[in-house]
């Protein structure tokens, strides 16, 4: 019969476990899955570890300070093997409200996003433009008379895909209902859909999605750095740069996300070789352990190395984020360039 680890046994026995394996595992094993199999699976996962997350905080058990922090204990690499399905709606919907939200409109979207009561995505990249920002397609246009924007992709280039006859003033960011909050139907005008497997993060649906002149009230306009008053007259920015923040912080977080990776990679490879045995030095002797050869220890030790750096620049990185977030709510903006804002 298996016996557990005693100190695991009394970690377990304690429930300071999050979830249970039981949890976790019943069911078909992920990697006989469809793709449809495995987003459902992944919902199915991550709707457990909020809900644990969520009791632990009314229980007074956890206090999340810092959006680090809800990244690193929703969304671990740890938690859900090939990505979570909630993923996009925190690391960039809600950074995207946090970076680019007036404090009124923060004060109505962040806790309806928090409590998931709305999902978002975010809707940057187009079929045919992705980094080169400037030839993205999708329009909006500020109609004086009914206060609203018009949004719309007029070619099959200009639809969202991964998921902005005037003036052209720049780029933009709107919050757009997509679906019915009853029927969860795609609104008039909203053409979506999965674009399919791909070669990683099967659970998260990545779509696309085409508006064909989609209205939206005015205020649904992301207006803390730029705004367009009732009347149509456009304020601009005091840094026209600004408005590519909510890119910086998913920036940093894949590099911190890189290191979590990397890091259970290199557990995994280190635990192996510590319990794999293979060949005897001496005739009749036991087979020994392979972290004891000088090879393995040299691709391991490589490996556990570039991981501790990579940790070091990553908490760097962070540390400059917030850093220079800082300088720029004060109205400092000479370090943009070192998050990458050029």
């Amino acid at each position: 019969m298996t016996t557990v680890n005693e100190d695991l046994q009394n970690e377990r026995d304690q429930k300071r476990v999050m979830v249970s394996k039981r949890e976790f595992e019943e069911g078909v094993n992920e990697d006989l899955l469809c793709h449809k199999g495995k987003y459902e699976e992944s919902i199915r996962k991550s709707v457990i570890i909020f809900g644990h997350i969520r009791q632990m905080q009314r229980e007074g058990k956890i206090k999340i300070t810092d959006y680090r922090h809800v990244l690193d204990c929703l969304l671990g690499s740890a938690n859900v093997r090939d990505g979570s399905a909630l993923a996009l709606h925190y690391m960039m919907f809600m950074p995207a409200i946090m970076s680019l939200a007036s404090p009124e409109q923060q004060e109505y979207w962040l806790s309806r996003a928090w409590d998931c009561r709305i999902i978002g995505s975010y809707a940057q990249t187009e079929l045919g433009h992705g980094t080169f920002v400037r030839g993205l397609e999708t329009t909006a246009t500020y109609d004086e008379s009914t206060k609203e924007f018009i949004l719309n992709s007029p070619t099959i280039t200009s639809y969202k895909w991964w998921p902005g006859g005037r003036e052209c003033h720049g780029i933009h960011w709107f919050m757009v209902q997509i679906r019915d909050e009853e029927t969860h139907e795609p609104l008039p005008g909203v053409k979506l859909g999965d674009i399919g497997a791909k070669m990683g993060l099967q659970p998260v649906n990545n779509g696309f999605l085409g508006l064909e002149h989609v209205r939206i009230p005015r205020n649904n306009m992301l207006m803390k750095h730029a705004q367009v008053l009732e009347d149509g007259t456009y304020v601009k920015s005091s840094n026209q740069k600004l408005l590519y923040a909510a890119m910086v912080f998913v920036r940093v977080l894949i590099v911190s996300e890189m290191v979590n990776y990397l890091s259970k990679a290199v557990t995994i490879a280190t635990r192996y070789s510590a319990v794999r045995r293979q060949t005897p030095v001496k005739d009749g002797g036991s087979e020994i352990q392979i972290l004891d050869y000088a090879t393995q220890q040299h691709k391991l030790f490589i490996n556990i190395a570039t991981t501790y750096a990579f940790r070091i620049v990553s908490n760097r990185q962070w540390s400059i984020y917030y850093e220079v977030n800082a300088e720029v709510a004060s109205g400092n903006y000479n370090r943009l360039a070192e998050v990458g804002i050029v």
